[in-house]
């Protein structure tokens, strides 16, 4: 896979905000306006780019709504104010987005310029514990980085943040900056770590962005639905692990943070890990995994 350079922004410094925001569970009518409120605040604080967390416009507990809330992007009427706000700003958003054939995808929509510029369809839904997101939706099947005018950019929602395969596919792709949505919930409160979850989640962000060299920013949401908390704690890391900005837990908020392209050209110089990285190898020891049944897997020997 060869790795393209951006088109543009290459140079100097972006601007991120995160919208750390609460939805309101099924009500795309009070959520668009909570968009609109916080892109306005990110636009103030001088951002080029606000991203929103998963399912931002639609609540994540859904489950019997999601065709109810669904939104078909061949008629981009219902998301029409937030085509015309991204004029003024790129907008990462998330939403149950429903295709001509009637599937329905957790999808992430990247705004720019008053059109969608790209689409990220969620590829790993969790069945797991308090989560039956296979039920419900269609799981998508491509990571792509794309360009855009702030840099080459790659997107990834929730569960697909737990494969590593996706953060490496898309910084093989070119991509210099890794966009997290999330609806990450709270497992607990223990005495000593505080929120049970929420270190998981920076670690992630932290080792991924240090292993693939690039910037990761995580965008996580707050609030309660069906008796799921959301415990916030949205961040920014650099591409050599360290942390930039940090959001509150619990609450919302927007961080505001720069991201300096210099940053990846130093870590890329001191640690060639992208450059190393052996595709062909990989590819066909993956093939090779993919012929033989789980069962019959044996241990080569040395």
């Amino acid at each position: 896979m060869r790795r393209r350079r951006p088109a543009n922004g290459t140079s100097g410094r972006l601007r991120v905000a995160l919208a750390q925001v609460e939805p309101v569970l099924g009500d795309l009518a009070a959520n668009l306006p909570m968009h609109l409120s916080w892109t306005r605040k990110a636009i103030a604080s001088g951002a080029d780019m606000v991203i929103f967390p998963e399912l931002s416009l639609t609540g994540y507990m859904l489950q019997d709504l999601v065709s109810e809330v669904a939104i078909a992007l061949t008629d981009s009427g219902p998301i029409r104010p937030l085509l015309n706000m991204s004029r003024r700003i790129a907008m990462v958003v998330g939403l149950v987005e429903e295709t001509p054939g009637h599937r329905y995808y957790n999808s992430a929509l990247f705004l720019d310029g008053g059109r969608i510029r790209h689409v990220h369809r969620k590829v790993y839904l969790p069945t797991y514990g308090m989560f039956d997101e296979g039920r419900y939706f269609a799981a998508g099947d491509r990571l792509e980085a794309f360009d855009t005018r702030l840099g080459r950019i790659g997107l990834l929602i929730c569960e697909d943040f737990w494969h590593p395969s996706a953060a490496l596919i898309l910084a093989q792709d070119g991509a210099d900056y890794l966009l997290v949505l999330s609806a990450g919930p709270t497992e607990g409160i223990d005495r000593r770590r505080g929120i049970i979850g929420h270190s998981i989640w920076r670690d992630l962000a932290k080792v991924t962005a240090q292993m693939q060299t690039l910037y990761v920013a995580y965008a996580n949401r707050v609030g309660f639905e069906d008796g799921i908390h959301f415990s916030g704690g949205s961040c920014v890391f650099n591409p050599f692990g360290e942390p930039l900005a940090e959001a509150g837990l619990l609450d919302e908020g927007l961080v505001l943070c720069d991201l300096e392209r210099s940053a990846l050209r130093r870590a890329r110089t001191m640690y060639p890990l992208l450059r190393d990285e052996r595709l062909p190898v990989l590819a066909r020891e993956v093939q090779r995994l993919l012929t033989v049944p789980a069962a019959g897997r044996t241990r080569r020997s040395a």
